[in-house]
């Protein structure tokens, strides 16, 4: 007698069961597309409408300089990020087995701790130009010519250093799983190393590094600390300056409607522009990449090359602010350890909801066979791709106003005022970073189901297990690895976060991102040093543990 052990029907024979895991997963969907939602509903309604007054203004001034700093830093991280990744696995030369993990430091570093740390480098009183005076004996800025440093340059470069990593992950992995009989033919038809890279290489890798490169885009859109820093004018900035300084919200949000826009129109050119492109892996047992050995002196050059991003996005901006971090006084500053424990516990709280979220939703679906949540379950990466100060526009709003009726209630109720539950503390926070960056635990708990063999999943069931006595004896256990990666990678984004910890956190409450922001707006450097050190030093240990993991 034949019998359906597919998965559907398990979810067929359980149905209250899977209709329950259907409904949290629709719910864990709506919370997370909520905030964008509430975006694009202020933008259609706004209680004054200045769209003609910013399209006549300074509405054109950031969209140029979003799109301009968008295409710079993906060209140049897709540039840098690539030929590193193939440099490292491609060719043995010197120092590569320690660089090759090196290049992976600059996650440690957000780009506005890199953009401080060059202003203070190259500024008039930094100690280039001021050593460049001392030598060339000139008295004045008049009688030397020295490129501008707050300048929109300067903040494409330090976002390409920060940024690259993301190209040069994936690329790395595209690299790796190449197969060498590809490189064989190339090498018979007479292809030099250019050529192969160009012709075989390259194209291979395609997918993974346009992947990369729109994850720098969407970062670069999303970032504010730098270009306000270095005073350019983006999108994000003018979120802030419509609505924190002109307290014009529908105004704010048609801006940030447009970086929706922005963004749903480069995930979908990308798409469009590989639409007839097919990538097929070789046969099963095929031999990996084999590095080559080459000379010593283009060894030297090859270690130089990658060894260029390693300095000016880790060990230059690290190294300027250790000095300004040497005096032990700095690191008793008010306020500080508070800011440390505040940014520890609310990135913890955001990492472990955001993977059981997606772990959770991602499960349902499997589960379900439901139509409604497999169709929101993509929908909700949205949230990676929208800017923190989008979602901090659509989340305060709506949420300031459910705290208010909820307080208002409990006063009636009791005469007992409870104050903002959500706004007035951190709860705002934690919920903007899950909404976030959902999407990287969705979608690395996707991959890991994906690897479980079904049959695991029936034996257990067939045993009397239930569906979360299956998940937990044997989808987790199996999935350990893959989700301790996820944790780390949204802990440490949480850490570096600052667009939506600035809209959303309560009146006197820091992290160690709001602060480094505060006093580097001061021009206090010296004080902001030890939070950005602090920042740093959590990306090290998890960038360290990502590599340990992938080795």
């Amino acid at each position: 007698m034949a019998t359906d052990m597919s998965p559907n029907s398990y979810a067929r024979r359980y149905r209250p069961w899977s209709n329950l895991w259907s409904i949290g997963a629709a719910i864990i969907a709506i919370l997370v597309l909520l905030p964008i939602l509430s975006v694009v509903w202020f933008a259609f309604t706004p209680t004054e409408n200045i769209w003609p007054h910013l399209m006549a203004t300074t509405l054109p001034r950031y969209v140029s300089n979003s799109v301009i700093l968008m295409l710079s830093v993906g060209a140049l991280t897709a540039i840098i990020g690539t030929v590193t990744a193939w440099l490292v696995v491609v060719y043995e030369f010197p120092g590569r087995r320690w660089i090759q993990w090196a290049l992976l430091l600059p996650l440690a570093v957000p780009a506005y701790v890199g953009a401080y740390a060059l202003v203070d480098l190259l500024e008039y009183a930094g100690p280039v130009q001021t050593t460049l005076r001392t030598f060339m004996g000139w008295e004045s800025a008049a009688d030397y010519a020295f490129p501008k440093v707050r300048s929109r340059g300067a903040a494409i470069v330090v976002l390409s250093m920060a940024l690259y990593p993301y190209v040069y992950i994936l690329a790395r992995a595209a690299f790796k799983e190449q197969p060498e009989a590809g490189y064989d033919v190339a090498r018979a038809l007479g292809s030099g190393a250019l050529a192969r890279f160009l012709r075989v290489g390259l194209p291979l890798a395609r997918p993974a590094i346009a992947a990369g490169v729109a994850v720098v885009m969407m970062e670069t859109v999303n970032d504010f600390g730098t270009v306000d820093y270095f005073a350019v004018q983006t999108l994000t900035t003018g979120i802030f300056s419509v609505w924190l300084q002109a307290g014009n919200l529908g105004g704010a949000a048609q801006i940030s409607s447009i970086i929706l826009v922005m963004i749903v129109m480069l995930v979908t050119l990308e798409k469009f522009s590989r639409r007839q492109s097919r990538f097929f892996g070789m046969s099963r047992g095929g031999k990996p990449v084999q590095r080559s050995a080459i000379s010593f002196g283009k060894g030297i050059g090859a270690f130089a090359l990658c060894f260029i991003p390693v300095l000016l996005g880790f060990i230059l901006p690290v190294t300027v602010l250790s000095g300004h971090a040497m005096d032990a006084q700095n690191w008793m500053a008010p306020g500080l350890l508070r800011a440390l424990w505040h940014t520890l516990t609310v990135a913890g709280i955001a990492a472990v909801l955001t993977v059981l979220g997606g772990v959770f939703m991602v499960y349902a679906v499997r589960l379900s066979g439901k139509r409604l949540p497999a169709l929101l379950m993509p929908v909700t990466a949205i949230g990676y791709a929208a800017p923190g100060a989008v979602l901090g526009l659509g989340i305060l709003v709506p949420l300031a106003a459910l705290d208010n009726r909820i307080a208002d209630g409990f006063l009636a109720l009791t005469g007992v005022d409870p104050g903002l539950i959500m706004t007035g503390t951190a709860g705002a926070i934690i919920f903007a970073y899950t909404v976030r960056f959902f999407a990287i635990a969705q979608g690395t708990a996707d991959a890991a189901f994906g690897r479980v063999a079904p049959h695991l999943t029936m034996a257990a069931r067939s045993l009397g297990r239930s569906a979360g006595g299956t998940l937990q004896a044997v989808h987790l256990p199996l999935m350990r690895a893959s989700l301790g990666s996820a944790l780390l990678l949204v802990f440490v984004d949480c850490v570096k976060e600052l667009p939506a910890t600035l809209l959303l956190r309560p009146f006197n409450y820091e992290t160690l991102a709001t602060r480094v922001h505060a006093k580097a707006a001061l021009e206090n450097i010296t004080d902001a040093a030890p939070p950005a050190l602090m920042i740093s030093l959590v990306g090290i240990a998890a960038v360290a543990l990502l590599a340990h993991a992938n080795r």
